[in-house]
């Protein structure tokens, strides 16, 4: 499987997690920087969240690693949390400011 297609994989899977408190997936958030290939069966995440002292910070990212872990072509995961760029809702996808109401 090429790294593209493995790439949508793990797109799909962010996809079905959600931050707690805005009614949007993380990735459509913008929370989701990069998403690195360290190896052939290695992923690594690099995200944020929406503040530092977002009450999610526990929760996110251990949901990230375990739902990006269940694709049978990952062994490892690391993810990754950084406040740099903080994030904004200009990172937001036009489908989650859509779906907040912001456009």
């Amino acid at each position: 499987m090429s790294s593209e297609d493995l790439e949508q994989k793990i797109i799909a899977q962010l996809k079905t997690v959600y931050d707690p408190e805005i009614p949007v997936d993380v990735y459509e958030l913008g929370l989701i920087y990069e998403i690195n290939f360290p190896s052939e069966d290695e992923v690594e995440i690099v995200m944020t969240l929406t503040s530092p002292n977002c009450p999610a910070a526990e929760h996110l990212p251990r949901e990230v690693e375990e739902k990006v872990k269940a694709l049978e072509q990952v062994g490892k995961v690391t993810v990754r949390i950084t406040f740099d760029p903080p994030w904004s809702r200009d990172m937001m996808s036009e489908e989650a400011q859509l779906e907040l109401g912001l456009l």
